[in-house]
């Protein structure tokens, strides 16, 4: 038996690897390995876990801290994972909001439930869902490689659902009577299983909604009152991209992941900035080596209060915050790694990470 760990990252270094204490915003990082068995983790700068949640469900994708300090998770449901290859990967099926002790405020269930979910100012629950387009449509769908469907020739496209948290739906809202299938074409190695594939929905201040788009390389914002799309950007810049982020100045914060690139040979990962009004991409970070930042699946960014930016590089359960100028000034590793059928080996993948404030963290121990 070898003596030496054959799991990369595993092996070079894990838990906290840099720390710029005068530069770093000193709180607390919450993460939920994806793998895990429904632990989330709360972890202070040095990287010692000072706080954990255990949710009834392994992450569906991940969990955060609402602004009253309750945290609202989604749940993988291990029920219905033959639906079609890669839907036990990202499946969800719950959303529900716990206190700091792990006591359930209220769950919601729905069994087309995938990747995201957000509670919304109104005090609804968003779901992000998919289920079999239409079978006029299926003709019609662009890219991907071919005789790669689901069973029966099935392509799934992706809706949304808003519900009340006790389980009423009060407005839904389909991709496919919105997007343009002359134009939202699925990445050419992508299978044709999925049309769409969002992996993001998001509240901004006006009300509107953006979602990600993976496999077509789209983000969209949607108006809640018409079910119009008033912006999209696409491919290029963006490249099979996660974690759209309203920013307070009204710009969007997004992992471009860059698996495949329309515009560039190489594939590479950066976190850009984007005005929405002109559609410019004011701010980038990526490293000084091309491809020592790369996750071509899951991931995110958010920025934080000192104007650094919080990333996630999901593939490498890798958590670290860079300056404006793009210098790092803190990094921690996740040390969870499992193995299971269907991932690419023995990995410790993060979905998302979010920094809390000293602050917000005494407000969530006295919710």
């Amino acid at each position: 038996m070898s003596r030496v760990d054959q799991q990369r990252s595993r092996r070079t270094r894990t838990g906290l690897v840099a720390h710029d204490p005068a530069r770093a915003l000193q709180g607390y990082t919450l993460f939920a390995p994806m793998l895990g068995d429904g632990t989330v983790y709360l972890i202070d700068m040095d990287g010692t876990v000072v706080h954990t949640w255990r949710l009834p469900y392994r992450p569906g994708c991940y969990g955060y801290l609402l602004d009253d300090g309750h945290l609202f998770y989604s749940g993988k449901v291990m029920e219905d994972l033959e639906r079609f290859e890669a839907w036990p990967r990202f499946k969800g099926g719950a959303a529900l909001e716990v206190d700091w002790n792990g006591k359930i405020a209220w769950e919601v269930k729905h069994p087309d439930h995938h990747h995201d979910a957000r509670k919304l100012r109104n005090g609804n629950v968003l779901l992000l869902c998919l289920r079999p387009l239409p079978g006029a449509f299926n003709a019609r769908i662009k890219g991907g490689l071919p005789g790669s469907e689901a069973a029966g020739s099935t392509i799934y496209a992706d809706y949304l659902l808003e519900v009340t948290t006790g389980g009423e739906v009060v407005w839904e809202w389909r991709s496919w009577e919105h997007l343009d299938v002359e134009t939202a074409v699925i990445t050419l190695q992508d299978h044709r299983a999925e049309w769409t594939h969002a992996n993001t929905v998001a509240e901004r201040p006006d009300g509107s909604l953006v979602v990600s788009f993976r496999n077509i390389s789209t983000v969209v914002v949607i108006d809640r009152r018409t079910g119009a799309i008033t912006w999209t950007l696409g491919s290029p810049p963006l490249a099979q991209q996660h974690d759209p982020r309203p920013l307070p100045n009204g710009n969007l914060l997004i992992f471009d992941n860059g698996p495949h690139r329309r515009d560039h040979p190489a594939p590479y990962s950066r976190v850009i900035e984007v005005d929405p009004r002109t559609s410019a991409i004011v701010w980038e970070y990526r490293d000084q080596s091309l491809f020592d930042f790369f996750s071509p699946y899951i991931s995110g960014a958010q920025r934080l209060g000192n104007g650094n930016t919080l990333i996630c590089e999901g593939c490498h359960g890798r958590i670290f915050e860079v300056t404006a100028d793009g210098e790092v000034v803190w990094e921690y590793v996740s040390p969870h790694f499992a193995l299971e059928k269907g991932r690419p080996g023995l990995n410790n993948w993060v979905f998302r990470a979010f920094r809390y404030t000293p602050d917000e963290i005494e407000r969530a121990r006295r919710a």
